[in-house]
């Protein structure tokens, strides 16, 4: 039938019109011009990864997009957002917190721009030292190593250099006394390492929150800087008004004496008479009860007299009260 839109064309238009939609929302930087990408090589990876933070002159500028093994190397790849970088520029991978949060640093050197097409080469690069990767190694190490057999070594060498000169049999005892030590404290040594092994790891799998937990101390620290102006004023308000309060307090005291003297009067002459006035309110409540049951019919009192007539008085009150 003419003007009848066919299905299947208009569901692979849609089709093509989403997956559009899709790449530009992933890929809009990169196509509009969202900064530079570049590469770097380096010797080994050092724990960084994807999305990790790229500075320039020590200032943030980008971010890591890929770290991948390009044959005996690694192959950094990664954006920096309107920072010039030279062609003599120089990368590392820094250390970004105590926890072992890693960045990309560029200390851009060089007369011109850096070509987006040429990776920095190994020559300028740099990885740093990863000491929760030098303990897990001493652990293994350690783990290793019979301290049995190394304790007989050193005592063997001491035993053999005994008749040798002062000064050398001194070290060799000092070195046969640590030898011991190290033989006799071997399973808590080994209980340690591993416990440093352990606690690595766990903050490495927490290295987000305990980031987000010193991040959030430094703003209330900040907030608390900022408002300590504010606290000192509050403090010095507080202690003014108390010299005040004081002052008061010994400007009236004349004044004030005769009261606090008659009401301590007062509270004495209720304290004596307590009991009674708590007969006085029991006996009230019985009147008060009464007293509403003879009101509480109307505009009248309800009440009953006895003995106003006499029962000798025909059959009005025969049987008397």
């Amino acid at each position: 039938m003419p003007g009848t839109r066919n299905p299947v064309s208009t569901a692979i238009i849609g089709l093509l019109a989403i997956v559009l939609v899709v790449v530009l929302a992933f890929n809009g930087p990169a196509i509009f011009g969202g900064g530079t990408t570049y590469q770097a090589e380096f010797a080994e990876a050092a724990g960084l990864a994807d999305g990790d933070m790229v500075t320039v002159a020590g200032v943030e500028a980008g971010r890591v997009d890929s770290v991948e093994l390009a044959g005996d190397r690694v192959l950094v790849t990664f954006t920096v957002d309107e920072a010039w970088v030279g062609d003599r520029t120089s990368a590392s991978i820094d250390i970004r917190t105590l926890l072992g949060a890693k960045r990309l640093a560029l200390d851009p050197q060089g007369e011109e721009q850096l070509d987006p097409d040429r990776p920095i080469p190994l020559e300028r690069t740099a990885s740093p030292f990863d000491v929760v990767e030098a303990f897990d190694g001493l652990s293994g190490t350690l783990d290793a190593l019979d301290t049995d057999q190394l304790s007989r070594s050193l005592d063997t060498l001491a035993e053999t250099f005994r008749d040798t000169p002062p000064e050398v049999r001194g070290a060799l005892d000092g070195l046969s006394r640590l030898s011991t030590t190290i033989a006799s404290r071997d399973e808590e040594i080994r209980t340690l390492l591993a416990g440093t092994h352990e606690l690595s790891a766990v903050l490495a799998d927490r290295n987000a929150e305990v980031e987000k937990l010193l991040r959030d101390g430094n703003l209330l620290l900040a907030e608390l800087q900022r408002r300590r102006e504010a606290i000192s004023r509050l403090l010095d308000g507080t202690i003014a008004l108390s010299e005040q309060l004081r002052g008061l307090v010994a400007d009236n005291r004349e004044q004030l004496r005769p009261t606090l003297e008659q009401l301590d009067q007062v509270a004495a002459l209720l304290q004596r008479n307590k009991d009674s006035l708590g007969k006085g309110v029991d006996d009230l409540a019985v009147f008060l009860r009464y007293f509403t049951n003879a009101t509480g019919n109307g505009e009248w009192f309800d009440n009953y007299v006895c003995a106003l007539v006499p029962p000798s008085f025909g059959p009005i009150n025969p049987g008397g009260c």
